[in-house]
């Protein structure tokens, strides 16, 4: 059971390797975000060295890691399932022998590898050459940052899974869909780090777990979270990995109970 896990995550890779020159255009258009944040930033910070405990380096450093790890994580899961519950085909990737969200959950991997290998890496070399950035020296931070972006990859896609599974519940999804994309790359840190809400929408963002998706691994990576703090860090994206299986769960177990085709 577990090859055939594997075999979708290779089998999506090969499907995404397909169409690897919309992948490259990609690349292009990811290095022109960064350099709009980043004169944006600049001009933000004016004669400033630091604003929120970022110095302008790492201010630069966490806005060019933090788009090239999105294009690891991200997924359309939610859309992916939202489409097969609408068309009635989910109905058929029930009865088969094997786990429907699990199968889900692989095929982002295997599109986020892709993305990583043939978008993320050479998109990192290219902005290194474009932008002041600085990379961290010490192997161990690269290892722990690598981790917490696999982390960042399966609480992404388990709030996608949610969200796609809502589904089944309403009639069109697509309003929360949105939604879920805009509250992600905001509240994860993407557009904005969290340091720079005010004090009591930093406090509930942190008890919240879009942080661990964008704002805890950057952070790692751009060295404003250093020791035990970085070990914390990595732990609370456990947690809510945990947490989340729980509602998934909930709602998957509903699902299967009103199974609903709509146009079919």
């Amino acid at each position: 059971m577990l090859s055939a896990y594997v075999d979708m995550i290779r089998i999506r890779f090969l499907m995404m390797l397909a169409y690897r020159v919309n992948y490259f255009s990609g690349i292009i258009i990811y290095t022109l975000n960064i350099g709009a944040y980043y004169f944006l930033w600049k001009a933000i910070y004016g004669g400033n060295d630091t604003l929120a405990g970022f110095t302008v380096l790492q201010m630069t450093t966490y806005i060019a890691i933090s788009w090239m790890a999105r294009a690891f994580y991200f997924n359309n899961l939610d859309r992916e399932i939202a489409n097969e519950i609408k068309d009635g085909s989910v109905a058929v990737q029930m009865i088969r022998p094997y786990q429907y969200l699990i199968v889900k959950m692989m095929q982002g991997l295997g599109e986020g590898l892709f993305r990583l290998l043939l978008f993320s890496a050479p998109g990192m070399i290219i902005i290194t050459f474009l932008f002041p950035i600085q990379l961290p020296t010490d192997v161990m931070t690269w290892a722990i940052f690598m981790v917490m972006i696999f982390f960042s990859f399966l609480i992404n896609s388990q709030i996608n899974i949610m969200v796609g599974l809502f589904a089944f519940f309403v009639e069109n999804n697509e309003g929360l869909m949105r939604m879920k994309r805009v509250a992600v790359d905001l509240f994860s840190g993407l557009i904005i780090p969290l340091s720079f809400f005010p004090l009591w929408a930093e406090s509930i963002l942190r008890w919240l777990p879009f942080q661990a998706i964008t704002f805890l691994p950057a952070s790692v990576f751009t060295g404003r979270v250093t020791g035990q703090q970085v070990y914390d860090a990595l732990l609370t994206q456990v947690v809510w990995f945990i947490v989340l299986i729980l509602p998934i769960v909930f709602i998957w177990r509903k699902s299967r109970q009103r199974l609903f085709v709509q146009g079919g």
